[in-house]
Protein backbone atom coordinates (compact mmCIF):
# COMPACT_ATOMS: atom_id res chain seq x y z
CA UNK A 1 0.00 0.00 0.00
CA UNK A 2 1.34 3.41 -0.99
CA UNK A 3 2.26 5.69 1.89
CA UNK A 4 0.87 9.20 1.45
CA UNK A 5 2.48 12.03 3.40
CA UNK A 6 -0.36 14.15 4.77
CA UNK A 7 0.68 17.63 5.84
CA UNK A 8 -1.91 18.91 8.34
CA UNK A 9 -1.59 22.62 7.47
CA UNK A 10 -5.12 23.42 8.62
CA UNK A 11 -4.81 21.49 11.88
CA UNK A 12 -1.56 23.27 12.74
CA UNK A 13 -3.16 26.65 12.04
CA UNK A 14 -6.26 25.79 14.07
CA UNK A 15 -4.13 24.73 17.05
CA UNK A 16 -2.27 28.04 16.83
CA UNK A 17 -5.64 29.82 16.54
CA UNK A 18 -6.88 27.99 19.67
CA UNK A 19 -3.75 29.06 21.55
CA UNK A 20 -4.53 32.70 20.70
CA UNK A 21 -8.19 32.24 21.66
CA UNK A 22 -7.25 30.78 25.08
CA UNK A 23 -4.66 33.48 25.81
CA UNK A 24 -7.14 36.18 24.77
CA UNK A 25 -10.10 34.69 26.64
CA UNK A 26 -8.17 34.46 29.91
CA UNK A 27 -6.64 37.94 29.45
CA UNK A 28 -10.09 39.43 28.86
CA UNK A 29 -11.52 37.70 31.93
CA UNK A 30 -8.77 38.98 34.20
CA UNK A 31 -8.81 42.38 32.41
CA UNK A 32 -5.20 42.07 31.31
CA UNK A 33 -3.78 43.77 28.23
CA UNK A 34 -4.72 42.13 24.90
CA UNK A 35 -5.10 43.11 21.24
CA UNK A 36 -8.76 42.06 21.12
CA UNK A 37 -11.99 43.03 22.84
CA UNK A 38 -13.57 39.62 22.08
CA UNK A 39 -12.27 36.24 20.95
CA UNK A 40 -14.66 36.53 17.98
CA UNK A 41 -12.34 39.17 16.53
CA UNK A 42 -9.67 36.49 16.05
CA UNK A 43 -10.14 35.36 12.42
CA UNK A 44 -10.77 31.68 11.73
CA UNK A 45 -8.01 30.04 9.67
CA UNK A 46 -8.88 29.15 6.09
CA UNK A 47 -8.99 25.48 5.12
CA UNK A 48 -5.92 24.97 2.93
CA UNK A 49 -6.86 23.69 -0.54
CA UNK A 50 -3.84 21.37 -0.76
CA UNK A 51 -4.54 19.91 2.69
CA UNK A 52 -5.83 16.34 2.21
CA UNK A 53 -5.68 15.46 5.91
CA UNK A 54 -8.61 13.94 7.77
CA UNK A 55 -9.14 17.12 9.78
CA UNK A 56 -9.36 19.25 6.64
CA UNK A 57 -11.80 16.73 5.11
CA UNK A 58 -14.11 17.12 8.12
CA UNK A 59 -14.05 20.92 7.87
CA UNK A 60 -14.83 20.77 4.15
CA UNK A 61 -17.76 18.41 4.72
CA UNK A 62 -19.24 20.43 7.58
CA UNK A 63 -20.31 24.05 7.64
CA UNK A 64 -19.21 25.05 11.12
CA UNK A 65 -19.88 28.40 12.78
CA UNK A 66 -17.35 30.02 15.13
CA UNK A 67 -18.54 28.20 18.28
CA UNK A 68 -18.57 24.80 16.54
CA UNK A 69 -15.07 25.22 15.13
CA UNK A 70 -13.92 26.13 18.64
CA UNK A 71 -15.64 23.06 20.12
CA UNK A 72 -14.00 20.78 17.55
CA UNK A 73 -10.43 22.03 17.94
CA UNK A 74 -10.80 22.18 21.74
CA UNK A 75 -11.87 18.53 21.79
CA UNK A 76 -8.92 17.62 19.58
CA UNK A 77 -6.32 19.67 21.47
CA UNK A 78 -6.15 17.19 24.36
CA UNK A 79 -4.87 14.58 21.87
CA UNK A 80 -2.70 16.79 19.64
CA UNK A 81 -1.22 19.44 21.94
CA UNK A 82 -2.51 19.09 25.54
CA UNK A 83 -0.01 21.62 26.93
CA UNK A 84 -1.92 24.55 25.42
CA UNK A 85 -4.72 23.74 27.88
CA UNK A 86 -2.44 24.11 30.92
CA UNK A 87 -3.51 27.73 31.44
CA UNK A 88 -6.82 26.40 32.70
CA UNK A 89 -4.99 24.74 35.59
CA UNK A 90 -4.46 28.17 37.22
CA UNK A 91 -5.50 28.22 40.86
CA UNK A 92 -7.80 30.74 42.47
CA UNK A 93 -5.64 31.83 45.41
CA UNK A 94 -8.68 33.19 47.24
CA UNK A 95 -10.08 29.69 47.71
CA UNK A 96 -6.91 27.65 46.98
CA UNK A 97 -8.66 25.77 44.19
CA UNK A 98 -9.07 25.84 40.43
CA UNK A 99 -11.38 28.39 38.86
CA UNK A 100 -14.77 26.69 38.58
CA UNK A 101 -15.71 28.98 35.68
CA UNK A 102 -12.98 27.32 33.57
CA UNK A 103 -14.88 24.05 33.64
CA UNK A 104 -12.85 20.91 33.09
CA UNK A 105 -12.78 17.43 34.58
CA UNK A 106 -10.45 16.28 37.31
CA UNK A 107 -9.09 12.81 36.64
CA UNK A 108 -6.43 11.32 38.91
CA UNK A 109 -5.55 8.79 36.19
CA UNK A 110 -4.84 11.45 33.56
CA UNK A 111 -2.54 14.43 33.87
CA UNK A 112 -3.39 17.76 32.34
CA UNK A 113 -6.68 19.56 31.77
CA UNK A 114 -9.72 17.81 30.29
CA UNK A 115 -11.95 20.52 28.78
CA UNK A 116 -15.73 20.49 29.04
CA UNK A 117 -18.44 22.49 27.30
CA UNK A 118 -18.16 24.89 30.25
CA UNK A 119 -14.58 25.66 29.10
CA UNK A 120 -15.78 26.84 25.69
CA UNK A 121 -18.65 28.75 27.30
CA UNK A 122 -16.11 30.58 29.48
CA UNK A 123 -13.99 31.59 26.45
CA UNK A 124 -17.09 32.93 24.70
CA UNK A 125 -17.75 35.20 27.69
CA UNK A 126 -20.38 33.06 29.39
CA UNK A 127 -18.79 33.36 32.82
CA UNK A 128 -19.84 37.02 33.10
CA UNK A 129 -22.59 37.49 30.53
CA UNK A 130 -25.67 35.46 31.39
CA UNK A 131 -27.18 36.00 27.93
CA UNK A 132 -24.12 34.51 26.20
CA UNK A 133 -24.27 31.60 28.61
CA UNK A 134 -27.95 30.91 27.96
CA UNK A 135 -27.50 31.12 24.19
CA UNK A 136 -24.58 28.68 24.30
CA UNK A 137 -26.46 26.28 26.56
CA UNK A 138 -29.40 26.35 24.15
CA UNK A 139 -27.17 25.67 21.14
CA UNK A 140 -25.67 22.51 22.64
CA UNK A 141 -28.86 21.40 24.38
CA UNK A 142 -31.05 21.41 21.29
CA UNK A 143 -29.39 20.57 17.98
CA UNK A 144 -25.67 21.21 17.84
CA UNK A 145 -24.42 19.77 14.55
CA UNK A 146 -21.31 18.21 16.12
CA UNK A 147 -23.41 16.06 18.46
CA UNK A 148 -26.23 15.52 16.00
CA UNK A 149 -23.87 14.13 13.34
CA UNK A 150 -21.72 12.17 15.79
CA UNK A 151 -18.51 14.20 15.54
CA UNK A 152 -18.57 14.68 19.31
CA UNK A 153 -19.97 12.09 21.66
CA UNK A 154 -21.78 12.73 24.91
CA UNK A 155 -22.08 10.50 27.96
CA UNK A 156 -25.64 11.64 28.57
CA UNK A 157 -28.42 13.52 26.79
CA UNK A 158 -29.57 16.26 26.78
CA UNK A 159 -26.01 17.59 26.73
CA UNK A 160 -25.07 19.74 29.75
CA UNK A 161 -22.16 22.16 30.25
CA UNK A 162 -20.28 19.73 32.52
CA UNK A 163 -20.00 17.29 29.59
CA UNK A 164 -16.34 16.53 28.74
CA UNK A 165 -15.39 17.31 25.14
CA UNK A 166 -14.85 13.95 23.46
CA UNK A 167 -14.37 13.18 19.79
CA UNK A 168 -16.25 10.12 18.59
CA UNK A 169 -14.17 7.08 17.67
CA UNK A 170 -15.25 7.55 14.06
CA UNK A 171 -13.97 11.09 13.63
CA UNK A 172 -10.87 10.57 15.74
CA UNK A 173 -10.05 7.70 13.36
CA UNK A 174 -10.64 9.95 10.31
CA UNK A 175 -8.30 12.60 11.73
CA UNK A 176 -5.57 10.06 12.53
CA UNK A 177 -5.80 7.82 9.45
CA UNK A 178 -7.23 10.33 6.90
CA UNK A 179 -9.63 7.62 5.72
CA UNK A 180 -13.30 6.80 6.20
CA UNK A 181 -13.95 5.07 9.49
CA UNK A 182 -14.74 1.37 9.31
CA UNK A 183 -15.53 -0.09 12.75
CA UNK A 184 -13.96 -3.31 13.91
CA UNK A 185 -16.09 -6.17 15.20
CA UNK A 186 -17.03 -5.54 18.83
CA UNK A 187 -19.85 -6.15 21.30
CA UNK A 188 -21.58 -2.85 20.47
CA UNK A 189 -21.20 -3.34 16.72
CA UNK A 190 -21.22 -7.13 16.14
CA UNK A 191 -20.72 -7.00 12.40
CA UNK A 192 -17.94 -7.58 9.90
CA UNK A 193 -17.38 -5.78 6.64
CA UNK A 194 -17.78 -8.03 3.61
CA UNK A 195 -16.16 -7.25 0.26
CA UNK A 196 -15.67 -8.87 -3.13
CA UNK A 197 -13.28 -8.60 -6.06
CA UNK A 198 -16.05 -9.62 -8.44
CA UNK A 199 -18.15 -7.22 -10.52
CA UNK A 200 -21.78 -7.09 -11.68
CA UNK A 201 -21.02 -9.09 -14.82
CA UNK A 202 -19.81 -11.92 -12.58
CA UNK A 203 -23.21 -12.14 -10.89
CA UNK A 204 -25.04 -14.73 -13.00
CA UNK A 205 -28.75 -14.59 -12.20
CA UNK A 206 -32.13 -14.89 -13.86
CA UNK A 207 -32.96 -11.72 -15.84
CA UNK A 208 -35.96 -11.00 -13.58
CA UNK A 209 -33.74 -11.02 -10.49
CA UNK A 210 -31.25 -8.74 -12.20
CA UNK A 211 -34.08 -6.33 -13.03
CA UNK A 212 -35.15 -6.18 -9.38
CA UNK A 213 -31.56 -5.62 -8.25
CA UNK A 214 -31.27 -2.81 -10.77
CA UNK A 215 -34.28 -1.17 -9.09
CA UNK A 216 -32.36 -1.17 -5.81
CA UNK A 217 -29.32 0.28 -7.61
CA UNK A 218 -31.49 2.98 -9.16
CA UNK A 219 -32.77 4.04 -5.73
CA UNK A 220 -29.25 4.14 -4.30
CA UNK A 221 -28.08 6.23 -7.24
CA UNK A 222 -30.98 8.70 -7.36
CA UNK A 223 -32.29 8.86 -3.77
CA UNK A 224 -30.63 12.22 -3.03
CA UNK A 225 -32.20 13.75 -6.14
CA UNK A 226 -35.63 12.31 -5.31
CA UNK A 227 -35.62 13.18 -1.61
CA UNK A 228 -33.73 16.46 -1.51
CA UNK A 229 -33.91 18.26 -4.85
CA UNK A 230 -37.44 17.06 -5.62
CA UNK A 231 -38.33 17.40 -1.90
CA UNK A 232 -40.11 14.06 -1.68
CA UNK A 233 -38.63 13.50 1.78
CA UNK A 234 -42.02 14.58 3.14
CA UNK A 235 -43.62 11.53 1.53
CA UNK A 236 -40.80 8.98 1.35
CA UNK A 237 -38.46 7.71 4.06
CA UNK A 238 -34.75 7.90 3.39
CA UNK A 239 -34.12 4.23 4.05
CA UNK A 240 -34.67 1.27 1.74
CA UNK A 241 -35.52 -2.27 2.82
CA UNK A 242 -35.16 -5.36 0.67
CA UNK A 243 -35.54 -9.09 1.31
CA UNK A 244 -33.33 -11.65 -0.45
CA UNK A 245 -34.69 -15.19 -0.19
CA UNK A 246 -33.66 -18.48 -1.71
CA UNK A 247 -31.43 -21.53 -1.14
CA UNK A 248 -27.84 -21.14 0.11
CA UNK A 249 -25.21 -20.40 -2.51
CA UNK A 250 -27.49 -18.59 -4.96
CA UNK A 251 -25.79 -15.18 -4.84
CA UNK A 252 -27.52 -13.32 -1.99
CA UNK A 253 -24.32 -12.32 -0.20
CA UNK A 254 -22.53 -11.47 -3.46
CA UNK A 255 -25.45 -9.27 -4.54
CA UNK A 256 -25.30 -7.41 -1.21
CA UNK A 257 -21.56 -6.76 -1.51
CA UNK A 258 -21.93 -5.62 -5.12
CA UNK A 259 -24.61 -3.10 -4.12
CA UNK A 260 -22.11 -1.67 -1.64
CA UNK A 261 -19.42 -1.65 -4.30
CA UNK A 262 -21.77 0.21 -6.65
CA UNK A 263 -22.24 3.15 -4.26
CA UNK A 264 -18.78 2.79 -2.68
CA UNK A 265 -20.29 2.09 0.73
CA UNK A 266 -19.22 -0.58 3.24
CA UNK A 267 -21.48 -3.61 3.68
CA UNK A 268 -21.67 -5.11 7.17
CA UNK A 269 -22.87 -8.67 7.78
CA UNK A 270 -24.54 -8.69 11.19
CA UNK A 271 -23.64 -11.44 13.66
CA UNK A 272 -27.12 -12.30 14.90
CA UNK A 273 -25.75 -14.62 17.59
CA UNK A 274 -24.50 -11.46 19.32
CA UNK A 275 -27.79 -9.59 18.81
CA UNK A 276 -30.46 -12.09 19.81
CA UNK A 277 -30.72 -12.73 23.54
CA UNK A 278 -33.03 -14.84 25.67
CA UNK A 279 -33.10 -12.11 28.30
CA UNK A 280 -35.96 -9.62 28.13
CA UNK A 281 -34.87 -6.28 26.71
CA UNK A 282 -31.37 -7.38 25.69
CA UNK A 283 -32.18 -7.97 22.02
CA UNK A 284 -33.67 -4.49 21.70
CA UNK A 285 -30.66 -2.99 23.48
CA UNK A 286 -28.20 -4.79 21.21
CA UNK A 287 -30.11 -3.86 18.08
CA UNK A 288 -30.39 -0.25 19.25
CA UNK A 289 -26.61 0.02 19.67
CA UNK A 290 -26.13 -1.41 16.19
CA UNK A 291 -28.48 1.03 14.47
CA UNK A 292 -27.17 3.97 16.53
CA UNK A 293 -23.63 3.20 15.36
CA UNK A 294 -24.74 2.92 11.72
CA UNK A 295 -27.01 6.00 11.62
CA UNK A 296 -26.22 8.57 8.90
CA UNK A 297 -23.11 6.66 7.77
CA UNK A 298 -24.23 5.49 4.32
CA UNK A 299 -23.57 1.90 5.41
CA UNK A 300 -25.44 -1.16 4.18
CA UNK A 301 -26.61 -3.57 6.91
CA UNK A 302 -26.88 -7.19 5.77
CA UNK A 303 -28.78 -9.54 8.09
CA UNK A 304 -27.83 -12.99 6.82
CA UNK A 305 -30.01 -15.92 7.97
CA UNK A 306 -32.37 -13.25 9.28
CA UNK A 307 -34.94 -15.77 10.57
CA UNK A 308 -33.31 -15.63 14.02
CA UNK A 309 -34.36 -11.99 14.44
CA UNK A 310 -37.21 -11.33 12.02
CA UNK A 311 -39.09 -14.64 12.02
CA UNK A 312 -42.83 -15.08 12.61
CA UNK A 313 -44.00 -14.47 16.16
CA UNK A 314 -46.63 -16.13 18.28
CA UNK A 315 -50.09 -15.07 19.49
CA UNK A 316 -50.16 -13.13 22.75
CA UNK A 317 -51.11 -16.00 25.05
CA UNK A 318 -48.44 -15.38 27.68
CA UNK A 319 -46.21 -12.62 29.00
CA UNK A 320 -43.30 -14.00 26.95
CA UNK A 321 -45.46 -13.90 23.81
CA UNK A 322 -46.44 -10.31 24.54
CA UNK A 323 -42.81 -9.36 24.99
CA UNK A 324 -41.94 -11.08 21.70
CA UNK A 325 -44.50 -8.92 19.92
CA UNK A 326 -43.20 -5.80 21.65
CA UNK A 327 -39.80 -6.81 20.31
CA UNK A 328 -41.26 -6.98 16.78
CA UNK A 329 -42.64 -3.46 17.17
CA UNK A 330 -39.21 -2.19 18.24
CA UNK A 331 -37.48 -3.97 15.37
CA UNK A 332 -39.97 -2.51 12.91
CA UNK A 333 -39.35 0.97 14.23
CA UNK A 334 -35.55 0.74 14.01
CA UNK A 335 -35.51 -0.90 10.58
CA UNK A 336 -38.09 1.51 9.17
CA UNK A 337 -36.34 4.60 10.54
CA UNK A 338 -32.85 3.57 9.40
CA UNK A 339 -31.70 6.01 6.72
CA UNK A 340 -29.63 3.52 4.74
CA UNK A 341 -30.11 0.20 2.98
CA UNK A 342 -31.15 -2.82 5.07
CA UNK A 343 -30.96 -6.25 3.43
CA UNK A 344 -32.48 -9.31 5.05
CA UNK A 345 -31.50 -12.72 3.70
CA UNK A 346 -33.34 -15.97 4.39
CA UNK A 347 -33.79 -19.38 2.81
CA UNK A 348 -37.59 -19.10 2.86
CA UNK A 349 -39.69 -15.97 2.46
CA UNK A 350 -42.44 -17.53 4.57
CA UNK A 351 -40.11 -17.58 7.60
CA UNK A 352 -40.21 -13.77 7.87
CA UNK A 353 -42.89 -12.03 9.91
CA UNK A 354 -45.54 -10.43 7.68
CA UNK A 355 -45.23 -7.15 9.60
CA UNK A 356 -41.73 -6.82 8.16
CA UNK A 357 -42.65 -8.06 4.69
CA UNK A 358 -45.25 -5.32 4.30
CA UNK A 359 -42.55 -2.70 4.83
CA UNK A 360 -40.06 -4.02 2.28
CA UNK A 361 -39.69 -2.00 -0.89
CA UNK A 362 -38.56 -5.13 -2.70
CA UNK A 363 -38.48 -8.90 -2.18
CA UNK A 364 -36.16 -10.80 -4.49
CA UNK A 365 -36.22 -14.55 -5.03
CA UNK A 366 -32.72 -16.00 -5.61
CA UNK A 367 -33.65 -19.39 -7.05
CA UNK A 368 -31.15 -22.08 -8.01
CA UNK A 369 -29.64 -21.35 -11.43
CA UNK A 370 -31.29 -22.94 -14.44
CA UNK A 371 -29.40 -24.54 -17.33
CA UNK A 372 -28.56 -21.23 -19.03
CA UNK A 373 -27.18 -19.66 -15.83
CA UNK A 374 -25.38 -22.88 -14.84
CA UNK A 375 -23.59 -23.01 -18.19
CA UNK A 376 -22.44 -19.40 -17.83
CA UNK A 377 -21.23 -20.08 -14.29
CA UNK A 378 -19.27 -23.19 -15.32
CA UNK A 379 -17.70 -21.30 -18.22
CA UNK A 380 -16.79 -18.34 -16.00
CA UNK A 381 -15.25 -20.54 -13.33
CA UNK A 382 -13.49 -23.16 -15.42
CA UNK A 383 -13.38 -22.03 -19.03
CA UNK A 384 -11.52 -18.81 -18.23
CA UNK A 385 -8.99 -20.30 -15.84
CA UNK A 386 -8.27 -23.93 -16.71
CA UNK A 387 -7.56 -26.10 -19.67
CA UNK A 388 -10.05 -28.97 -19.64
CA UNK A 389 -8.48 -32.17 -20.88
CA UNK A 390 -11.60 -33.41 -22.64
CA UNK A 391 -12.43 -29.96 -24.06
CA UNK A 392 -14.72 -27.17 -22.84
CA UNK A 393 -17.71 -28.88 -24.46
CA UNK A 394 -18.07 -31.07 -21.37
CA UNK A 395 -19.15 -27.99 -19.40
CA UNK A 396 -22.36 -27.86 -21.44
CA UNK A 397 -23.10 -31.51 -20.62
CA UNK A 398 -22.44 -30.91 -16.91
CA UNK A 399 -24.65 -27.80 -16.89
CA UNK A 400 -27.55 -29.74 -18.43
CA UNK A 401 -27.36 -32.78 -16.17
CA UNK A 402 -26.44 -31.47 -12.70
CA UNK A 403 -28.43 -28.91 -10.72
CA UNK A 404 -26.02 -27.03 -8.50
CA UNK A 405 -26.03 -23.60 -6.93
CA UNK A 406 -23.26 -21.11 -7.58
CA UNK A 407 -21.88 -21.75 -4.10
CA UNK A 408 -21.71 -25.50 -4.76
CA UNK A 409 -19.92 -24.86 -8.07
CA UNK A 410 -17.34 -22.76 -6.23
CA UNK A 411 -16.66 -25.75 -3.97
CA UNK A 412 -16.14 -27.90 -7.06
CA UNK A 413 -13.79 -25.26 -8.44
CA UNK A 414 -11.74 -25.29 -5.23
CA UNK A 415 -11.49 -29.10 -5.29
CA UNK A 416 -10.35 -29.12 -8.94
CA UNK A 417 -7.88 -26.26 -8.38
CA UNK A 418 -6.19 -28.26 -5.60
CA UNK A 419 -5.97 -31.32 -7.88
CA UNK A 420 -4.47 -29.19 -10.67
CA UNK A 421 -1.95 -27.61 -8.28
CA UNK A 422 -0.88 -31.08 -7.11
CA UNK A 423 -0.19 -31.97 -10.73
CA UNK A 424 1.69 -28.72 -11.30
CA UNK A 425 -0.38 -27.45 -14.24
CA UNK A 426 -3.60 -25.49 -14.86
CA UNK A 427 -5.41 -28.47 -16.30
CA UNK A 428 -8.42 -30.36 -14.98
CA UNK A 429 -10.17 -33.47 -16.18
CA UNK A 430 -13.82 -34.33 -16.58
CA UNK A 431 -13.24 -36.92 -13.84
CA UNK A 432 -11.99 -34.22 -11.44
CA UNK A 433 -15.09 -32.12 -12.01
CA UNK A 434 -17.43 -35.08 -11.60
CA UNK A 435 -15.75 -36.10 -8.34
CA UNK A 436 -16.24 -32.56 -7.04
CA UNK A 437 -19.91 -32.63 -8.07
CA UNK A 438 -20.41 -36.01 -6.38
CA UNK A 439 -19.01 -34.59 -3.14
CA UNK A 440 -21.53 -31.72 -3.26
CA UNK A 441 -24.41 -34.11 -3.90
CA UNK A 442 -23.37 -36.24 -0.92
CA UNK A 443 -23.36 -33.18 1.36
CA UNK A 444 -27.02 -32.56 0.49
CA UNK A 445 -27.98 -36.27 0.58
CA UNK A 446 -28.96 -36.08 -3.10
CA UNK A 447 -28.76 -39.08 -5.43
CA UNK A 448 -25.76 -38.83 -7.74
CA UNK A 449 -25.99 -40.54 -11.14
Amino acid sequence: MENVAYKPFTLQEDIAWLQTVIDTGIALYFKNETNYTSIREIPLPEVEEEDASGYAQILRNKTLVFEERLLLIMALARYIKPQILDLFLLKNNAIDNQFSEFGGIKDDKQHGFIPTLETVCFLLGGAEDIQIRMQFMKSVYESNILYKEGVLKAEKYPVQLNEPLQLSDEFLSVIITHKKYIPKYNSKFPAEEITTQLNWEDLILDSGVKTQLNEVKDWLQHSQLILNEWQLHKNLKRGYRVLFYGPPGTGKTLAATLLGKFIQAPVFRIDLSMIVSKYIGETEKNLGQLFDAAASKNWILFFDEADALFSKRTDTNSSNDRHANQEVAYLLQRVENFDGLVILATNLQTNIDEAFLRRFQNTINFSKPKYKERKMLWENMFGKHFEIEEGKEVLDIIAKNYELSGGEMINVLRYCAIKAANNGEKKVTYSNIMTGIKREYQKSNKTFN
